[in-house]
């Protein structure tokens, strides 16, 4: 865990103070897929983000076998059959807010996120529209959107059309802390 954020805050420009940036270790993030024959979902609460409120800039990552589903076996496919997480082990988004946000005042925003979103290894830029709140110092994050499977070369067998949703609905919630420099 410690590596992945290292990696998120390298991507930052870290030349800011060190109060500008915020972090989350348990990105919680929701994938459903509503299909005529079953429904499916899975969540993961292992998703680790990195916010500078200065800059706006904002990257996610979370490890694809960090998803648990309700039935055993749809873990199992979903990992080795549609996302090959050994291949392609995790989902990242970087961008940038594009309002500037406040974080000293409490209220609840309407954000809009730009930037690379990449699932099995194929990147696409997104405006990915969501909220950001601020309550007595505490800086949350929402957002939903649809991923399409065939966007990032997922394949779905033709027969598994009945069982599978061709777009995903992806759920994000994520509560900030100000990140402690380990290295003061």
């Amino acid at each position: 865990m410690k590596y992945i954020f290292i990696v998120l805050l390298s991507w930052l420009n870290i030349n800011h103070p060190a109060q500008d940036l915020y972090t989350c270790k348990n990105v919680r993030i929701t994938l459903f897929s509503a299909a005529l024959i079953e429904d499916i979902s899975a969540t993961s609460p292992a998703g680790v983000s990195v916010f500078n409120t200065n800059t706006g800039e904002l990257d996610f990552s979370v490890a694809i076998s960090s998803f648990h589903f309700e039935k055993a076996f749809m873990q199992q496919h979903f990992n080795s059959d549609y996302m090959e997480s050994d291949k392609y082990p995790r989902a990242t988004f970087k961008g940038k807010i594009a309002e500037h946000i406040d974080v000293t005042r409490d209220g609840t925003y309407a954000v809009n996120a730009t930037g690379e979103l990449t699932v099995h290894n194929i990147t696409q830029t997104r405006t990915i529209q969501g909220s950001l709140a601020v309550k007595n110092g505490v800086i949350t994050m929402a957002s939903e959107f649809m991923v399409k499977c065939a966007d990032h070369h997922i394949d779905i067998p033709q027969i598994l059309f009945y069982h599978i949703a061709e777009s995903i609905k992806i759920t994000v919630s994520a509560s900030y802390t100000p990140y402690n420099n380990p290295s003061k």
